[in-house]
């Protein structure tokens, strides 16, 4: 693959690319030869964002290649591996063909493409986003030391995305409407209130800064165990909160006797836990 177009593709996705067999011959194909991808992981593209796009392609044209492969389905035609918003957009500017990269992979080569391909966009919300390294961890074996060096963010960055998958459902849901910023998931992960503080800064319209001062009013001051807790104790829950993407409490006594608390959010990541244990005993 020449370097222009490696240089385009994303740190993670050019990565992938490396791994596969690529064929540079066709630079070009006719929109009408190309198919969505049926793994696409994401089903919605907002309008208005789809339109700035279209603006852009009328006036440079396409000059981030889209990633496609021979379609198994369809004679003759090529399934979109990444690229889609790009394919959507040139057809609503009038385009008759696009730049792309033809590349061998098989279905789960090709959903992995495309989860990584959408979690390196500036346009997803929190929520879409950690649903994405979610789904790269637990359907393709990545740790969270791989996704941070393949998405190009930090270790905490990706650790702290997995965490918002945590909170309650109805609090995701604002997350997923845009009722709720990032920055004000990032507040609510870990509080027992989460909802109701999620509710208030919607219905009060609250900043991020105001939304952090209004948490303060109902955090429980910290009681004498939690300030004399062992700080060997608190960094093994930290170690294994990182490895696993899981809230985790160890409470251990004097006799080094008591339990280890996983907190799950759906059967995806307690079927997780179950079988890191089967696995190891």
């Amino acid at each position: 693959m020449n370097s222009k177009i490696k240089k385009g593709l994303g740190r993670g996705l050019s990565s992938l690319i490396g791994e596969t067999k690529v064929e540079i011959k066709t630079n070009k194909l006719s929109l009408s030869d190309i198919v969505p991808n049926k793994f696409q992981p994401r089903k919605n593209f907002e309008e208005e964002n789809l339109e700035d796009l279209t603006n852009s392609i009328k006036e440079r044209g396409v000059i981030q290649p889209i990633i496609v492969r021979e379609s198994s389905s369809q004679n003759s035609k090529y399934e979109i591996i990444a690229g889609e918003r790009r394919w959507l957009a040139a057809r609503k500017a009038g385009l008759h063909d696009i730049p792309v990269v033809i590349t061998e992979a098989d279905d789960l080569k090709s959903l992995e493409f495309a989860i990584v391909e959408n979690v390196q966009r500036h346009d997803l919300n929190p929520l879409e986003e950690a649903q994405g390294y979610k789904r790269l961890i637990n359907e393709f074996s990545y740790d969270q030391e791989k996704v941070s060096k393949f998405i190009g963010k930090s270790r905490s960055y990706i650790t702290n995305s997995l965490r918002l998958l945590n909170l309650p459902e109805e609090v995701l849901k604002f997350i997923e409407e845009r009722k709720l910023t990032s920055g004000h998931a990032k507040i609510l992960v870990g509080l027992d209130n989460a909802l109701f503080i999620a509710n208030k800064i919607i219905e009060k319209k609250l900043s991020v800064r105001q939304a952090e001062n209004f948490v303060k009013i109902f955090k429980k001051k910290p009681n004498k165990s939690s300030l004399s807790r062992d700080p060997n104790i608190k960094n093994l829950e930290q170690i294994v909160s990182d490895k696993t993407g899981l809230s985790v409490l160890i409470k251990n006594n004097k006799r080094n006797k008591g339990t280890i608390t996983f907190a799950y959010h759906d059967s995806d990541q307690l079927n997780k836990i179950i079988e890191i244990i089967k696995s190891h005993y």
